[in-house]
């Protein structure tokens, strides 16, 4: 695709796995004069049975499918440890990827592989969509214009039941498969997001409740380079509503429950999300002084699409990487303290740009 022509844009998805379906479904439903579903790279029949339903056509490796069909971009939805594999095989052929969360295993790989791309010239959006929801870019805007005033805590909850079936997958239950890479890193990189860079981690993981050698809960203390102090409470083995898929609506797989995950609290007020309920002093301030609750009128959209849009705007080079590979490298390398505090009982400190 030419730089700043305005026609539709062909996106292969490579990985056919629960998220690399979401964006064939996304594909699929865009109109077609913005973006349509180029081929599908998954060496498993049920992928080769979606490619013949989308009418595109079916690969078995990545090499092969780019050079048949040179798509305008890629999404790589594969497994963590092919994450960067496939990136390269894109950026070395000029063409735009957005790489699935984490951006890569290792830290050294996710910074190598934003240099490449750098150098290369070749856009690379990380795909931490939750930075595309409408209610996190109105928290983020309050926060900048100073309605909470200094941000003082933050409390954040990802606490879900996955079901047994779930860990049929061998590499679910290994190191890197657990919900501090898969489920975490999305809470730390929309904290990020929202209250700025982090300078400490600290934290403790346990795997009593299934057994698996890779964790199922963790404690984790944040203190940002503002002053901040963030608390986040993670499991995947307990029943509850307290997680941000499973309180803002924005994932029909996931069943909607009342509540809130994330309470960041400021001098001048505290924001509820994803309710959006901005707690302050109208008046006199006090602990014997009644609150007023404002709730923040958002109009709200699915952030994969919204991040899918983005990223066909990317490919036409109207628009940089929301989520670049930089910034995704500096969110994954707070994620991996969490892993790194765990094991040392210290708290330690996260590369950052």
């Amino acid at each position: 695709m030419k730089e700043g022509r305005q026609v539709s844009a062909t996106v292969a998805v490579i990985g056919a796995g629960v998220i690399g379906r979401t964006h064939i479904r996304i594909l699929r439903e865009l109109p077609a004069d913005e973006g349509r579903l180029a081929a599908i790279v998954d060496p498993s029949e049920a992928a080769a049975r979606l490619a013949v339903e989308a009418g595109v056509p079916h690969f078995l490796d990545a090499d092969t499918m780019l050079d048949a069909v040179r798509p305008d971009g890629v999404v790589i939805a594969t497994p963590n440890a092919l994450h960067v594999a496939g990136a390269r095989a894109c950026i070395g052929r000029g063409i735009a990827v957005l790489v699935e969360k984490p951006l890569a295993d290792d830290l050294d790989d996710a910074l190598a592989l934003a240099g490449e791309a750098d150098h290369a010239g070749v856009p690379l959006l990380v795909g931490h969509y939750r930075r595309h929801n409408p209610l996190v870019q109105a928290a983020r805007t309050a926060i900048q214009q100073g309605r909470l005033g200094r941000i003082a805590t933050i409390s954040a909850d990802s606490m879900v039941m996955k079901p047994d079936s779930y860990f049929n997958v061998a590499w679910r239950r290994e190191a890197g498969g657990g919900p501090v890479l898969i489920n975490l890193v999305h809470d730390i990189d929309a904290l990020r997001y929202l209250c700025g860079e982090i300078d400490t981690v600290q934290a403790v993981t346990g795997h009593a409740a299934r057994g698996f050698a890779v964790e199922d809960s963790a404690a984790v203390l944040l203190r940002f380079r503002t002053g901040a102090l963030a608390t986040l409470t993670l499991s995947d083995a307990v029943p509850s509503p307290w997680c941000w898929d499973q309180t803002a609506g924005e994932n029909p797989a996931f069943v909607r429950h009342p509540g809130n995950a994330y309470r960041i609290c400021g001098t001048e007020a505290s924001l509820e999300m994803p309710d959006m309920a901005l707690w302050r002093y109208a008046g006199r301030r006090g602990w014997s002084e009644p609150l007023t609750r404002e709730v923040l009128d958002v109009r709200r959209c699915d952030p994969l699409v919204a991040q899918m849009r983005h990223f066909l705007r990317v490919i036409r080079r109207e628009e940089a990487p929301l989520v670049s590979g930089h910034d995704g490298a500096a969110t994954l390398a707070a994620t991996l303290a969490v892993h790194r505090s765990a094991k040392t009982g210290e708290a330690v400190r996260p590369y950052a740009p």
